[in-house]
């Protein structure tokens, strides 16, 4: 019988609920980092490092495990958007998405503590919004209050309806754990998915 003990680097409820879909005994610890970007880093490499040391920090506590790790930055231009915090801030950032393009970019950095060599991947999504009016960012705002989430909307929700188009190789990326690669980063490190 296999047990390698799993950990989720992470209280994200987003990323609980996605790898809760492997069905894989896994708990969540929080890596307890500062999330805050570089002077003049770029997304990507802001993603793919706070992924890292994410996973790094469990992994110290807990060196049998394989630990997971995962950011997301949501880009719109030269803007890295943060989660909004608030109800104004998420108003003013759908505001200015509206009609544009946002890449968000998901990293994930595997740790098997038992063997093998780390493992790290970007994910790539690309969202279209549609023109949006005050009226409609207010009454999504109300019903998803995605306050805390990268970008200001949940696509697995109502935010669906505030996009032209997604692009996307893996879908579960944009809502903050690309399934598909971890899948294959997990049965590399010894675990059964059917």
């Amino acid at each position: 019988m296999f047990s390698k003990g799993l950990i989720l680097a992470s209280t994200s409820r987003y990323r609980r609920a996605l790898l809760e879909r492997l069905r894989l005994p896994f708990e969540c610890v929080a890596p307890d980092v500062e999330e805050t970007r570089h002077p003049g880093e770029p997304a990507a490499a802001m993603a793919s490092r706070l992924a890292r040391i994410k996973a790094e920090a469990v992994a110290r506590r807990h060196p049998d495990a394989v630990v997971i790790g995962s950011d997301q930055v949501a880009v719109r231009g030269t803007d890295v958007l943060g989660k909004p915090g608030t109800r104004q801030k998420c108003l003013d950032q759908l505001r200015q998405s509206s009609g544009k393009e946002v890449l968000f970019l998901t990293a994930v950095h595997v740790i098997d503590g038992t063997g093998g060599d780390p493992l790290s991947h970007m994910d790539t999504t690309r969202v279209r919004f549609r023109k949006l009016t005050d009226p409609e960012i207010e009454r999504y705002i109300d019903h998803d209050q995605p306050l805390d989430c990268a970008g200001g909307f949940k696509a697995e929700s109502l935010g669906i309806a505030l996009f032209e188009s997604i692009e996307s190789s893996d879908p579960t990326g944009l809502t903050g754990l690309p399934l598909a690669w971890v899948c294959g980063a997990l049965r590399r490190a010894g675990f059964q998915i059917p």
